[in-house]
């Protein structure tokens, strides 16, 4: 009695068996994807870096502060900088024109010289020019009073010509340091490190106290109410995405929630390290609640059909063969696919019965 029992549930139990792996296609809906994991990142979010190495005297924030363009993240301490700051605002002071006015006097008391004796060798060149005209004198006097005047003159030109260029010297060395004193207290305005734009502060990296360089960030900023998506996307799929589609998301914080973005941007180069290329979407309607570096998982839709012939994708052998029967296969047009299921564009009807290959 138990051995008929035991016969006939076996005999049950494969005819369940066959009949499961025995079905006819259908026709279905079918919507491809490519799948692709990524992070939320605030807009305009970027990390702040010291623009010189020194101390943290004082960190004006604290992280979850909502903050303002130009508003004081953190200050930091360099006596080298005090120093250099110091030294260009005494140089400009000591290079401004009206702490130069005796070498002008200087040059204007020459002028005035030159020009007197210029006068004064003028009559002089004169006055023998007449006695010679008279036969009084020699010609050689007069030569020589013809002489001096000329070089009396050109002493007089050679003083106004340097007077001009004193004071164009004087001028350019003023406004150089100047300008160099401005760069000076820039750079030690340099070390109160501003924000640059109306945010949130996501994150401070250093401490009261410690030592920063040039390359290591010391916050993150972003935007407080405007996200996107990061996605990455593996090179095998790369060539099927374009801008504008559509993207359904799934994320943990959000569990048994879907939301819908679009896809912005694709940089077009690839990180060689994860050979994957990275993505930028926008929400269509974003979650009420955001921050920044949530997870997400995405399905990047490629294309969907409201109605075609479908089947199972266990059912492909090979990619592109079906049994027909235990042993005849047949070839197939596979078109879109899923996780779950196959289009079937040539080589079967909802009429045909397909069979499940043996594993």
């Amino acid at each position: 009695m138990n051995a008929r029992l035991l016969l006939l549930l076996s005999f049950v139990t494969l005819t369940c068996k066959d009949k499961d792996e025995v079905i006819n296609p259908e026709q279905s809906a079918i919507t491809e994807s490519v799948y692709a994991s990524g992070l939320v990142k605030s807009k305009n979010q970027y990390q702040c870096y010291a623009t010189v190495a020194g101390k943290i005297s004082r960190i004006f924030v604290t992280e979850g502060d909502s903050i303002r363009k130009g508003d004081a993240i953190l200050q930091i301490q360099s006596e080298t900088s005090y120093y250099n700051a110091l030294n260009a605002t005494l140089a400009a002071d000591n290079s401004a024109l009206r702490n130069n006015q005796q070498k002008l006097s200087e040059a204007k008391v020459n002028i005035e010289l030159a020009f007197s004796k210029m006068k004064n060798d003028s009559l002089l060149w004169h006055r023998q020019k007449n006695l010679y005209a008279q036969n009084i004198g020699s010609l050689v006097e007069l030569e020589q009073r013809t002489l001096a005047y000329k070089n009396s003159s050109t002493a007089y030109q050679v003083a106004q010509l340097h007077i001009n260029d004193l004071t164009k010297q004087l001028q350019f060395a003023a406004n150089q340091t100047k300008v160099n004193a401005k760069l000076s207290n820039a750079q030690a305005g340099d070390y109160i490190i501003r924000s640059s734009l109306n945010g949130k502060v996501y994150k401070i990296l250093k401490e009261t106290g410690e030592f920063v360089n040039t390359l290591a960030p010391v916050a993150i900023l972003g935007d407080a109410t405007a996200f996107y998506l990061e996605l990455q996307v593996d090179e095998y799929d790369i060539v099927r995405i374009q801008l504008q589609q559509t993207i359904a998301i799934s994320m943990d914080s959000y569990k048994g929630k879907m939301f819908e973005a679009t896809i912005t941007k694709i940089e077009p180069l690839m990180n060689e390290d994860s050979r994957s290329f990275t993505l930028e979407a926008e929400f269509k309607v974003p979650p009420r609640v955001l921050y920044p570096n949530l997870s997400v998982e995405a399905n990047i839709i490629i294309a969907t059909k409201i109605k075609t012939i479908t089947i199972p994708r266990t059912y492909l052998t090979s990619d592109s063969m079906v049994y027909i029967s235990k042993k005849e296969k047949r070839k197939v047009v596979v078109g879109l696919s899923d996780f779950q299921k196959a289009e079937i564009l040539k080589g079967l009807a909802v009429t045909d019965k397909i069979y499940k290959p043996n594993p």
